[in-house]
């Protein structure tokens, strides 16, 4: 399983050198889009609208917009220190709470730990202790350039960070449009739908639920392939073959020497002629 993250784990006195490894993989079903008339992979590039012309990589800053087209441009060597120091701090557990104090919509993303060289013994001191109270731990730590707040719990019997939202990143349920004020609903209404629940309720398998429209959509993907309804990218025209060139070229110079001979010739006869007319004109004169 490939670590994304080398560091400490600390609560009290304890350290805990510890690897974090993604939790959770995105299953989406990634569809290229295809130019319509020749079947080719359609490329995103990255211009400027001032310079109009595309930009490469190394020609692109990071900026803070801090106004209307107003920037504070950062450079990548701040930006490095920046994370080089909080990326150095161990990561403290600063809190222990209930898990069910938490509202899921602070969740965002599961990480799994794993323990580094030496910290298999610390690592399970943490994992039981937190087993026996049933509590969590509330930790901040540096993931991505981004310091994240999260949690820190069990696993079935593995340790894991589950990175959360801080209280300013969640919106204000007020800002929810047409939201309908608390009434009062009628009794035979509220039975039959406690009723529903009641049938309906269950006790969590996560196994029992599948991806339906991803499943749908590879089997579709893969009728398709078998009946042939494929398609192959175009290759992108090639330059002329340097023979082909030095074909059109010799065929240009031997068109320009054609002419420059008509030419001559021309004003040869044309010289020829105006002499000619200049004898006649002495001849009677005399």
């Amino acid at each position: 399983m490939h670590t994304m993250w080398k560091g400490t784990i600390s609560f009290g006195l304890v350290n805990i050198p510890v690897k974090m490894h993604a939790a959770t993989e995105n299953k989406d079903v990634k569809l290229r889009q295809l130019h319509k008339e020749c079947q080719s992979p359609i490329k995103y590039q990255r211009t400027c609208p001032v310079c109009d012309r595309e930009i490469e990589s190394d020609e692109i800053v990071k900026a803070y917009e801090y106004a209307k087209n107003k920037f504070v441009v950062l450079d990548d060597e701040d930006l490095e220190n920046l994370k080089k120091e909080q990326a150095d701090k161990a990561v403290e557990i600063v809190d222990f709470v209930k898990l069910d104090e938490i509202d899921p919509i602070y969740f965002e993303k599961s990480y799994f730990l794993s323990p580094s060289e030496g910290g298999g013994k610390a690592y399970s001191l943490l994992r039981s202790a937190l087993e026996d109270t049933g509590k969590i731990g509330i930790a901040k730590m540096i993931i991505r350039s981004k310091e994240q707040l999260a949690v820190i719990r069990i696993y079935q019997n593995t340790l894991v960070v589950e990175t959360i939202h801080f209280p300013d990143e969640v919106r204000n349920v007020q800002d929810v449009p047409n939201v309908p004020e608390k009434t009062e609903t009628p009794e035979k209404e509220l039975d039959t739908a406690k009723m529903l629940i009641d049938q309906l309720t269950t006790e969590f398998d996560p196994e029992k639920y599948k991806d339906e429209y991803r499943s749908a959509l590879l089997d579709l993907i893969e009728e398709k392939k078998n009946q042939e309804e494929v398609t192959t990218a175009k290759d992108k025209p090639k330059p002329e073959k340097a023979t082909n060139l030095m074909d059109a070229l010799q065929a240009s110079l031997n068109r320009a020497q054609d002419d420059q001979q008509k030419t001559k010739e021309k004003e040869n006869t044309n010289t020829k002629s105006k002499k000619k007319s200049s004898t006649q004109k002495k001849k009677a004169v005399k």
